[in-house]
Formats: C-alpha cells, sequence, structure tokens
C-alpha cells in the first residue's frame, strides 16, 4: 500500500511541475543560449504569429511554363516552389507559406512572409530565374576557392532519382545535352579525383567527387543518400534545368494594426468562453467541476507552451482551432462525470470512479479520434492534389490536432489523479 501511495505522490508531484512549467513558459519568452564545443543552439520561446496577426507580405506570381514540355511540367513546377522557399527562407522567415496553384492553364506561385514589409525588394529576389552553375574546386579547404565552368543548367536535360543496381540505394542521374555532355566530358577529365561542385543561385547544393572521365552526357550521383535527400537533390537540379520565369501579378501587404485588432478579440473571446465553460462545470458538477476546472486550467498552459516549444505558427484559423479543443477538453470531463453519477449509486466512490474512466474511454476515444481523422484532412500532410492545401486551413488543423492530444492527456491522467485525491468516500 505504501508502494502506491509513493507511485500516487510522484504523480502529483509531476502534475504540479507540468502545471508551474506550463504556466512560467506561458507567461514567460525565456531565450536558450547554449554553446558546446563548436555546437551553438539560440533559440527564443516567443509566440510565432502568422500573417493574419503580425502582419508582412502576401506576393502572387504566375510562372511561365509555355516552353516546358507537358511531361515535365510537374516535376518544374516542384522544383520552381522548392528555388522559391530556398529565397525564402533567406529572409529568415518564421513559417513563410509557399504554395503552387494551377488553374486553368495557369500556375501561379502563392508566398506569404509573416512581419516582411518591404515587399517590393522581396518579390524581386524571389522572382529571379533559378541559375544552376558546375565549378571547378581549386582548394578544397574551409575557404575553398571556386572557379565556374561553361557548364550551366542550360546544358542539363534533367536530373532524376534511380537504383543502384548491385547496393539498391537511391542516388541521382543526370542527362545533358549533346553540347553539354562535351563540355562535362571535359570538366571531368580534368578534375579526375577531385570534388566538382554544383551551385543554385550561387549556393553549393552538391560537391560529388569525380571518379573517372564521363563521357556519352549520361552521370550519376552517388553516395549515402536517404531517397528523401535524392529526391531533394534532384529537383534542385531540375529548377536550373528547367528555369521557369515569374511574374508578379499580385502584391499586398498586411499591415500590423489588422493583427492586433485581430488578437485583442480573439483573446477577449477566448476569456469569456473559457470562463463561461469553468462556470458551467461548477454549477453542474460541484466539486467535479473544480476539478475539471484545474485541468482546464493545466490543459491551457501546456498548449501555449508547446505553440512555444514546437514552434507553431499563430493564425486566427489556428485560435479557432484551439479554442475548439477547449471544447474537447470538456467533453472528456462531462461524459467521465456523467458516468460516476450512475456508477457511484451501486458502490464504493473510489471503485465508481475507476469504473467510470474505464467505461467512459470508449466514447472519448472514438470522439477523438474521428476528430483526429478530420484535422489530419484538413492538415494534408502528403499535399495530395484533391485536397485543400491553404496555410490558414492547415494551422486549423495542426492546432486543433495538438489541442486534442493535450486534452487527452488531461483529462485522462490529470483530470484522474487529482479526482483521486479529492474525492473519496466519506467516513461511516
Amino acid at each position: 500500500m505504501s508502494e502506491m501511495r509513493k507511485i500516487w505522490s510522484a504523480k502529483y508531484i509531476l502534475i504540479a511541475l507540468l502545471g508551474l512549467l506550463g504556466t512560467y513558459l506561458s507567461l514567460q519568452s525565456p531565450k536558450l543560449d547554449i554553446k558546446i564545443g563548436k555546437i551553438e543552439i539560440k533559440r527564443s520561446f516567443n509566440l510565432v504569429l502568422g500573417l493574419d496577426l503580425a502582419g508582412g507580405s502576401h506576393l502572387v506570381f504566375e510562372a511561365d511554363t509555355k516552353e516546358v514540355p507537358k511531361d515535365k511540367r510537374e516535376s518544374a513546377l516542384s522544383s520552381l516552389k522548392e528555388v522559391v522557399e530556398r529565397r525564402v527562407n533567406l529572409f529568415g522567415v518564421s513559417e513563410p507559406n509557399v504554395q503552387i496553384s494551377s488553374f486553368e492553364n495557369k500556375d501561379r506561385v502563392i508566398v506569404e512572409l509573416p512581419g516582411i514589409k518591404d515587399s517590393k525588394e522581396t518579390s524581386n529576389i524571389i522572382g529571379q530565374v533559378a541559375e544552376l552553375a558546375f565549378a571547378e574546386i581549386v582548394e578544397s579547404s574551409p575557404s575553398a576557392i571556386i572557379k565556374l565552368t561553361d557548364l550551366t543548367g542550360a546544358d542539363l536535360k534533367s536530373a532524376s532519382v534511380a537504383f543502384d543496381e548491385k547496393s539498391g540505394k537511391p542516388n541521382v542521374s543526370l542527362q545533358f545535352t549533346k553540347e553539354g555532355g562535351e563540355k562535362f566530358s571535359l570538366i571531368t577529365e580534368k578534375n579526375v579525383g577531385r570534388p566538382l561542385a554544383i551551385l543554385l543561385d550561387g549556393g553549393i547544393i552538391s560537391s560529388p567527387i569525380v571518379n573517372e572521365k564521363i563521357v556519352g552526357g549520361n552521370a550519376v550521383i552517388s553516395g549515402n543518400f536517404s531517397l528523401e535527400e535524392a529526391k531533394k537533390l534532384s529537383i534542385e537540379l531540375n529548377a536550373g534545368a528547367l528555369p521557369v520565369p515569374l511574374t508578379l501579378v499580385q502584391e499586398e501587404t498586411v499591415g500590423a494594426s489588422l493583427g492586433t485588432e485581430s488578437i485583442k478579440k480573439s483573446i477577449n473571446a477566448g476569456i469569456i468562453g473559457l470562463t463561461m465553460v469553468m462556470f458551467f462545470m461548477v454549477l453542474v458538477y460541484g466539486k467535479l467541476g473544480i476539478v475539471a476546472d484545474l485541468a482546464l486550467l493545466i490543459f491551457g498552459v501546456l498548449t501555449l507552451s508547446f505553440y512555444k516549444l514546437i514552434p507553431i505558427t499563430i493564425t486566427l484559423p489556428g485560435i479557432a482551432g484551439f479554442l475548439l479543443s477547449v471544447g474537447m477538453a470538456v467533453d472528456s470531463n462531462i461524459l467521465i462525470f456523467e458516468r460516476f453519477k450512475e456508477e457511484k449509486i451501486k458502490g464504493p466512490i473510489a471503485d465508481a470512479l475507476e469504473i467510470s474512466f474505464g467505461r467512459a474511454w470508449d466514447s472519448i476515444r472514438d470522439a477523438n479520434i474521428a476528430t483526429l481523422v478530420t484535422a489530419f484532412v484538413l492538415a494534408n500532410p502528403f499535399d495530395w492534389s484533391f485536397l485543400h492545401t491553404s496555410g490558414p486551413v492547415r494551422g486549423f488543423a495542426i492546432t486543433l490536432t495538438l489541442g486534442i492530444a493535450i486534452s487527452l492527456f488531461t483529462g485522462i491522467v490529470v483530470s484522474r489523479n487529482l479526482l483521486r485525491l479529492f474525492i473519496k468516500d466519506k467516513p461511516e
């Protein structure tokens, strides 16, 4: 029995520590600055606000794919998205949103950049055609000197993922034009045993070692690639092999004043809604309601903490997802309490409590799984073309999913152990 009490005491201490840590992270924005040898970790735990709350730039580019063969159009657009994302990341934007939209034979790139106000400079950088180049590495040192060759993306027909016949490992297959194959042959002849740098927009994306002179216009970049790494490299190479010009067709700057007003209204709505829910729980369930309210507060601070730790970009739809997850958190407690009302008539309070949790779990599980399936469809993590890929919709789905996961923890673990502590049989 004493061993069981020790286990329960440890659980109560853990719940208290989680509540305190969650409250601290929710109210504060600490900074992490650690240096271990050559590794330096810098991280701030601020809330990341989306375009609709922080303001920023909304840009729409039209892609000119007329010169791209139909069978390579999809590959060219994937490469284009990769290039735009690389360029966007240069601005240090938190959670930028880059999407490809194809409608009525028009291909567009939609770029949302929270916090970026100089949209003119941004559009100039993003709208440049991707430049692929091959260079010889003169010195293999930390400050390597490279020498550009006359081999460029215009000489590369395509790049694709292939698999080694012997090892089965993924690699990247290159196919050059006739003129490009001749240039490549001369370059590889001069650089046998040395690395050859491949640059996209001035940055080195790969530097494979030349094992022998390569003739015929076909080459293979091999190494310890994972399938995802091989796909990423082939996409980047195709970005230069199939250049797609971009034209800015829409430019919009979202002011921060809109975000501030939206945040105020959302916070007010959240406070009012949370207060009404907590008041309802106490009014209907008494002591049980107080325990549920305490678990709900822990749910709130833990959720906000995870928003900062992951981090998750907060948008207005994301806030709506959080508020909906509050309702799901309360719903779990209501199912348990209603079952407890029936079970406590049949026997001791402690036994009734355990039975209530056990029998209510099926309903809680099924309800939350159904909601998680819906959230998965809305988030569309695999970018299926027949589903919506809107950033705000995904933000709603992500905050809802995280809220459900935390609500299950607080509903089953926190509420259960607090009820064990506060709800006991009356002495006869």
